[in-house]
């Protein structure tokens, strides 16, 4: 069975050194700022402290090699703090930096590894030009929206960046929104890091799909495809529940009076939810040890959801990655379609590649 990573990640901590190098000549000590000023971890035990090794092209080959995995998809480990970005000029050059690095280190050096760019979602209209130029010159597949941070100037489902949403579907290719920073989501006052971790991933991507969802992104844009990665799958159900215990009492309408095209009295919100799955415009990225995702394609399909690594982070070896996959290939809660499905043939679709 075919099988694609849809989330990856590069290291690029150890590397700002060689990142820095393409920043303009007045700003080349910083590249991006703190992960998270707030959820310090430096007493966190355990494996995870061996897992942030130096990852290069030729381990990501090596580690796909030995999992059978065919191509990845990369997203960045310090770059995941993008959205903290409070300048527009620096996050453009940061932006540019780190998707130039990228080009030259991994995605030019093998075409089994393809790149999400950075685009500065601070500035529209410079993140349009950046989307741009990271498609049709660096040859990367789409590009990644921070779920939270002091940079984002609104929820994802503002018209501000509906011209992001207008080039990406000019281009055809997809937007994730990615998780990152976990600050002002409700937990800042908890100094043990594992349940922010936990809550927090859901959170920030639940909290900007409900925004796009709301606002009738994808009603707009027909042909847009996001993906909300690395919140697990279990959210999805308890999402469409919430949104129906809620839709019908609190309906939407204009000044005029008029519903909103996502406030359709006619359907359920999880009906609606569920038409922009099947016409291929949402998707989801699952962890392997999900164990409620059985019910999540059961309430949403099997459509939405992607086979994501982490590597190198949750995965952190291709030991402990080929385990998860045969776990789920053994799993009796997903039928054999479910398994190609999720494995292979949405992420095809989702990145545009091979289909």
């Amino acid at each position: 069975m075919q099988i694609i990573d849809a989330d990856g990640h590069v290291n690029d901590r150890p590397c700002m050194d060689e990142i820095s190098k393409y920043m303009p000549p007045g700003n080349r000590t910083q590249v991006f700022p703190a992960f998270d000023h707030i959820h310090f971890h430096f007493l966190e035990g355990g494996e995870r402290r061996s897992r942030t090794g130096t990852v290069g092209p030729k381990e990501w080959t090596e580690f796909m090699d030995e999992t059978g995995i065919d191509w990845t998809v990369v997203y960045p480990t310090a770059g995941l703090a993008v959205g903290r970005i409070i300048s527009e000029d620096w996050a453009v050059a940061a932006c540019r930096a780190y998707n130039n690095w990228l080009y030259e280190k991994f995605t030019h050096v093998s075409s089994r590894i393809k790149g999400m760019a950075l685009i500065p979602i601070q500035d529209p209209e410079a993140a349009v030009t950046e989307l741009r130029r990271a498609i049709k010159e660096l040859g990367m597949v789409g590009a990644m929206l921070p779920s939270n941070g002091e940079g984002i100037k609104g929820h994802l489902g503002s018209k501000i960046y509906w011209p992001i949403y207008e080039e990406a579907e000019k281009l055809g290719c997809p937007l994730a929104v990615h998780v990152g920073c976990l600050h002002h989501l409700g937990m800042d006052t908890i100094g043990v890091y594992y349940p922010v971790h936990a809550l927090g991933h859901p959170f920030g991507i639940m909290a900007q799909a409900a925004g796009m969802l709301s606002y009738g992104v994808f009603d707009r844009f027909s042909k847009l495809r996001v993906g909300f990665l690395e919140g697990g799958a279990t959210w999805v159900p308890f999402f469409m529940d919430r949104l129906d215990r809620s839709y019908p009492h609190h309906l939407q309408v204009d000044v005029d009076g008029e519903f909103l095209a996502s406030s359709n009295p006619n359907v359920t919100a999880s009906e609606y939810f569920r038409r922009h799955v099947k016409a291929g415009r949402i998707f989801i990225g699952f962890d392997c040890d999900d164990r409620g995702l059985g019910f999540a394609v059961k309430e949403a399909g099997n459509e939405p959801f992607l086979f994501a690594t982490d590597f190198p982070h949750e995965s952190f070896s291709a030991e402990s990655c080929r385990k998860e996959i045969n776990e789920l290939l053994a799993r009796e809660d997903l039928t054999q379609v479910d398994k190609e499905a999720i494995l292979a043939t949405n992420a095809k679709r989702f990145y545009g590649i091979g289909i």
